[in-house]
């Protein structure tokens, strides 16, 4: 099957790949916080669904663009009519048909698990991140926070029921904390040290290191044999849909579908390298 090519001229995100099996997707609406319209919707699902079959890409690192926020979800002036151009859609961003049972959730687009993606993505968190840009963070496989970076679902302070989102960090964060997160809305925030405290986030940075720390951490991922990776990251998101018996019992096929001679070998050649690996203390 051949490898898919990147398109270059993306309006809402930028994507650079390095020869080192990361690439990294940057949402590029810094002038409204990164959130999200409608052409961002569908240059996401583009780029989730071409990676899918990019082989020199292993793992993505996902960020925003500038220091102040990571996504603050929808873009609400266009949901609400305030504005709209060529790239507004109101069946992507929501709106949906005529009765609630036609409504379109812009998770279906922009969540890398939700396009079908299963290759690692981590969550590089450069500063505010709330309300739909939970869809994102809840599909990633974990989060490295920069330090001034903040979380909150400001949706039932604005009169809409927090659902999809609360429903997505509940993966991350104890039920306690997420459903403080929906219920007080805008009137709190986390800190990145509190959600690393509470296991939502994995390591908190100061910001001009975020990107280089996620990148390495991508790069140490990327250089281990990828059927492993990705059946092992596929074994793990499954044991968040069934009880642990059941996710054992499947662990079996995966274990198969995700050894093979090759990737053995390759492990083995490390392994008799004589080259000690230095782990880094985190």
């Amino acid at each position: 099957m051949p490898q898919m090519d990147i398109r270059s001229d993306f309006e809402t995100i930028t994507y650079d790949e390095g020869d080192d099996g990361v690439a990294v997707v940057t949402l590029n609406r810094p002038e409204v916080h990164n959130a999200f319209n409608s052409l961002m919707q569908r240059e996401l699902h583009e780029v989730w669904h071409t990676l899918r079959r990019r082989d020199s890409v292993r793992v993505i690192v996902l960020t925003g663009a500038g220091e102040k926020a990571f996504c603050t979800g929808i873009d609400r002036m266009e949901q609400m009519g305030g504005q709209s151009d060529h790239t507004t859609d109101p069946f992507v961003v929501g709106a949906g048909g005529t009765t609630p049972f036609m409504f379109n959730d812009p998770g279906d687009n922009i969540g890398p698990k939700s396009c079908d993606l299963w290759k690692p993505v981590i969550g590089a968190i450069n500063g505010m991140a709330c309300g739909g840009a939970c869809y994102m963070m809840g599909e990633c496989e974990f989060l490295i926070a920069a330090e001034h970076a903040t979380f909150f679902d400001p949706h039932t302070t604005y009169g809409m029921a927090a659902a999809f989102e609360p429903v997505h960090m509940a993966g991350l964060m104890p039920f306690g904390e997420v459903m403080r997160l929906a219920l007080v809305g805008a009137h709190e925030r986390w800190s990145a040290q509190r959600m690393h405290q509470i296991g939502a986030v994995s390591e908190v940075v100061p910001g001009p290191e975020l990107l280089g720390r996620a990148k390495e951490v991508a790069a140490k991922i990327a250089s281990q044999p990828r059927l492993a990776v990705e059946a092992t990251l596929r074994c793990l998101w499954n044991t968040r849909a069934m009880s642990q018996r059941e996710a054992l019992r499947q662990a079996y096929g995966f274990v198969g579908l995700g050894t093979n001679w090759e990737s053995i070998q390759e492990g083995q050649r490390v392994f008799e390298s004589g080259q000690r690996i230095e782990p880094k203390l985190h």
